[in-house]
């Protein structure tokens, strides 16, 4: 099982970013593919997932601004992230997890996101 992710940057506040995660190994659908997102002195927390068939959850944080897709056969799955604010300034995780509420199962490197002026 392998996540790789690319994308994360720095942004000013109201910007837009891109994350991807190129997602292998997965032999069955009961895995989602998503994002969990640590900011420094916070705890982790599930920011959005997809499932294989393309159902999509979101934290209450990010409904609105950020949007997640995946391609048809779970190898890629992209979060698009609209009107950043700077407490969206976190390390982002690319995870295989059951859901939102659960922790993730599978993680892959983290890439910063830094949304500052």
């Amino acid at each position: 099982v392998q996540l790789q992710a690319c994308g994360g940057g720095l942004v000013q506040p109201g910007g837009s970013l891109r994350l991807a995660c190129a997602a292998s190994g997965f032999t069955s659908s009961y895995h989602d593919i998503g994002w969990f997102r640590q900011a420094p002195g916070k705890e982790r927390e599930g920011v959005s997932c997809v499932s294989k068939d393309g159902r999509t959850y979101y934290a209450e944080s990010v409904k609105g601004r950020f949007t997640i897709s995946i391609n048809g056969a779970k190898s890629t799955v992209t979060l698009q992230m609209n009107s950043l604010k700077p407490e969206d300034s976190a390390v982002y995780y690319c995870v295989a997890v059951r859901g939102l509420g659960y922790a993730p199962d599978y993680w892959g490197q983290g890439t910063l996101v830094t949304v500052s002026s």
